[in-house]
């Protein structure tokens, strides 16, 4: 059986973690799993957005026990071949041109919680705890760690690194580590009517471009990032999404409705 459900549904694409006897651990197979998902070219398939949920008790415990356990006496090339294989995964979904939503529920732990704040919206259950145990165990968050900021400040970054506590959800909402919060029942209702509210509102087109464009300017000085920055939007506007926003907005005095 799949470690990862998933069904096309209209413009969008509904996936589970299905591994709830090990609380959806990150084990090789699952994370095999999601990079063949999230590295799909899912726009070309008619798909808009992701909406990634898990089954049983948590969203996912983090790393696999048994897997960690075989790393114990690895050497740095296979440490390393792994490393890369934990970014490929979070690589994946960040660079998914189509909207990404995570919805979580229950424990949220470690690379299982890097992978949902990898997701463009997080929606949180009033249950959720989030939880980077890294350097409980002696290791580090490093690859979660580039791409925190853009949720994050720094301060927070550094609370949730340097002295991991369960995070409850509605702290993790005030922090900005979560988009939305809602009580259990209404996760998956409240999931789709963000994504519904956002692919009404925004073009699929312009949301990747975005997506790409907060990546490629996290870091650059300033000079630079403001060249990038204009020969993005240059690019942009030659787009068919950018001539219908334009055309539309001048005939009606509105946006269009994209979904």
């Amino acid at each position: 059986m799949s470690l990862l459900e998933s069904r096309q549904d209209g413009d969008l694409l509904r996936a589970t973690l299905n591994d709830p006897g090990r609380a959806n651990a990150l084990s090789p197979a699952l994370i095999g799993e999601l990079i063949a998902l999230y590295r799909r070219p899912l726009r070309a398939e008619g798909v808009r957005a992701v909406i990634l949920s898990a089954a049983g008790k948590s969203f996912s415990a983090g790393a696999d026990l048994e897997h960690l356990r075989s790393l114990r006496d690895a050497g740095p090339e296979e440490n390393l071949r792994d490393s890369h294989r934990l970014r490929e995964l979070f690589e994946s979904v960040l660079r998914q041109e189509a909207l990404t939503i995570a919805l979580v529920h229950g424990a949220c732990v470690a690379g299982g919680c890097g992978l949902a704040t990898a997701h463009d919206f997080v929606v949180a259950a009033d249950d959720a705890r989030f939880l980077y145990s890294e350097v409980r165990i002696g290791f580090v968050a490093a690859l979660v760690a580039t791409y925190l900021p853009l949720r994050l400040r720094g301060s927070d970054i550094r609370e949730l690194l340097l002295n991991p506590q369960f995070v409850d959800a509605r702290k993790a909402l005030e922090i900005g580590l979560v988009n939305r919060l809602c009580p259990a029942a209404d996760l998956a209702a409240v999931g789709d009517a963000l994504a519904a509210q956002v692919l009404a509102t925004g073009s699929s087109e312009s949301i990747a471009r975005t997506k790409q464009l907060l990546f490629e300017v996290m870091g650059r000085p300033l000079g630079d990032a403001l060249q990038h920055a204009a020969e993005v939007n240059a690019a942009a506007r030659a787009t068919d999404d950018c001539k219908r926003g334009i055309a539309t907005f001048l005939e009606t005095k509105k946006p269009p409705v994209w979904r």
